[in-house]
């Protein structure tokens, strides 16, 4: 009959923790969700700062608006400021303010009077770009927009493409307004930090 040694059960199970621990330990080594990187490996150089100028066509009425009301609240139609509504878009960015001047993107997004006290909209948005060396790259807009103000600012939070890692903001400044129609024409600064 054979004899157990009675220190062997005491090895195994101590050299099967201490496998299960570096096993354990190695498998959440590899398996980390994030790591450190080098800009410089990715293409990032220094950073740079562009002056964007446009102007922004809110087209409202008419048989091709640019931008519908999507959505409102209980009293949105009572409200002095329109409280609740909330406008899809899809406007023409050009180069100068008449309509026809050339076409250098779209602004893409929504926009919603967040406001009970005065006119100010919650602007959520991408810049789509479509001329130049931007083309195909976005500058993506969060921020409050009080219209009624003489120049807005709002935050730029982001980009794709040539804007990668933007940051800056876009001061709004309101170039035309049409009282009857709701149409408007607003000119753009926009001040970008991006590789």
């Amino acid at each position: 009959m054979s004899k157990s040694h009675p220190n062997l059960s005491k090895i195994f199970f101590t050299l099967s923790t201490v496998s299960f621990f570096f096993l354990t330990f190695t498998a959440a080594k590899n398996h980390s969700f994030s790591k450190t990187l080098s800009p410089k490996k990715y293409g990032l150089g220094r950073e740079k700062l562009s002056h964007l100028h446009f102007f922004f066509h809110d087209i409202v009425s008419g048989k091709n608006p640019t931008a519908v009301r999507v959505a409102e609240g209980l009293m949105t139609n009572t409200s002095a400021t329109g409280f609740g509504a909330v406008v899809m878009m899809d406007d023409p960015l050009t180069e100068g303010p008449d309509p026809s001047s050339k076409l250098v993107g779209r602004a893409q997004g929504i926009y919603a009077s967040a406001s009970q006290s005065e006119w100010g909209f919650l602007m959520v948005l991408n810049y789509v770009f479509v001329e130049g060396k931007y083309n195909g790259s976005t500058l993506s807009i969060l921020g409050r927009n009080t219209v009624l103000s003489t120049v807005r600012e709002m935050p730029v939070v982001g980009g794709s493409g040539l804007f990668r890692f933007a940051r800056g903001y876009a001061q709004a400044k309101t170039h035309d307004f049409d009282i009857k129609t709701g149409d408007a024409v607003v000119e753009y600064n926009v001040y970008v930090f991006h590789y």
